[in-house]
């Protein structure tokens, strides 16, 4: 539960699901600070639920992805966004 005990962490969850995305597409989707976002990047990073690739481009590129770990918790946030569609 540590792990998506972050305010910002089911929104960076949810955004990645439909696909890798760099840090700026990130921050523009969900609105946080890039302090904050940056924090809760490492946080799944280091818990192995996405991926951070860094890209052999000029200026080099890093993109973000799920894990299969991150891609499996999709069906718990499905539902957990079902439950409070329905309550909330």
């Amino acid at each position: 539960m540590e792990i998506f005990s972050g305010k910002w962490t089911f929104l960076i969850m949810g955004e990645l699901y439909d696909g890798p995305m760099r840090f700026n597409q990130l921050n523009k989707a969900i609105g946080c600070s890039t302090k904050s976002l940056a924090d809760s990047l490492k946080l799944l990073e280091k818990n192995e639920v996405i991926l951070r690739s860094v890209l052999p481009t000029t200026p080099v590129t890093v993109e973000y992805s799920l894990t299969s770990k991150g891609q499996d918790f999709q069906k718990v946030f499905l539902e957990m966004r079902n439950w409070g569609s329905k309550w909330l």
